[in-house]
């Protein structure tokens, strides 16, 4: 079995590593600011539209790319700038747990992660079970 489906959108840059940390009554409490709130419920929103009927329940590997608005780059171009992929990865995997794609992200026993310029912004997505 295979999930896969193209997002258009202008993906998030905010990454899960921005949360931050106050102090209440002595003990740290960490929080995600504004920004990564709206990317997570961006990113939520999007992902809604292809969610499987079944949650995965068996190892998979995700294959994703990263399209960003090209600007003055080559369409297919590599993005060698930030935000670095493991980071944005950790905020998708994060919102497709919470939308049912699988059972816990540490399903993903196998990750192909890409970040391009392109003309068609959006994040391709394939979730493919594992032998």
């Amino acid at each position: 079995m295979a999930i896969e489906f193209f997002m258009a959108m202008e993906p998030p840059t905010c990454t899960h590593q921005e949360k931050r940390v106050t102090v209440i009554k002595g003990r740290p409490v960490f929080y995600d600011p504004p920004e990564v709130k709206d990317a997570r419920m961006k990113l939520a929103s999007h992902l809604m539209k292809h969610k499987p009927r079944v949650c995965m329940e068996i190892g998979c590997r995700l294959v994703t790319k990263w399209c960003f608005p090209r600007g003055r780059h080559k369409d297919g171009e590599y993005r060698i700038t930030k935000p670095d992929t493991d980071n944005l990865q950790k905020l998708l995997k994060d919102c497709m747990t919470c939308c049912g794609f699988w059972k816990d992200d540490a399903l993903v026993a196998s990750e192909v992660v890409e970040k391009f310029w392109a003309d068609v912004p959006g994040i391709y997505i394939r979730i493919e079970e594992l032998p």
